[in-house]
């Protein structure tokens, strides 16, 4: 499963991306679990956000959500984080 995030807006404007890979390795199950139940509460379309927050684009496999701050789910928050921190 390859898990991407991109992250736009905030103070500055400086755009994030990052993805992850999950084959092979040995908490995949994990990512999967948390990847489709923050997709399940993303939508179709980007949201409006609030002034200087960010907006999300979370992509898994060939499935694209959007979500923005401060309406984050636990889920898509903790992916967000995970893939900002670990992918490339």
């Amino acid at each position: 499963m390859r898990i991407q995030v991109r992250r736009t807006g905030g103070f500055a404007g400086i755009e994030r991306h990052a993805e992850v890979e999950t084959s092979g390795r040995p908490d995949a199950p994990e990512w999967h679990a948390l990847a489709e139940k923050a997709v399940a509460a993303g939508r179709g379309t980007p949201p409006v956000g609030v002034p200087d927050g960010f907006s999300y684009q979370i992509t898994v496999d060939e499935k694209t959500v959007y979500c923005s701050d401060p309406r984050l789910t636990e889920e898509q928050r903790k992916l967000i984080t995970k893939v900002l921190k670990e992918g490339a």
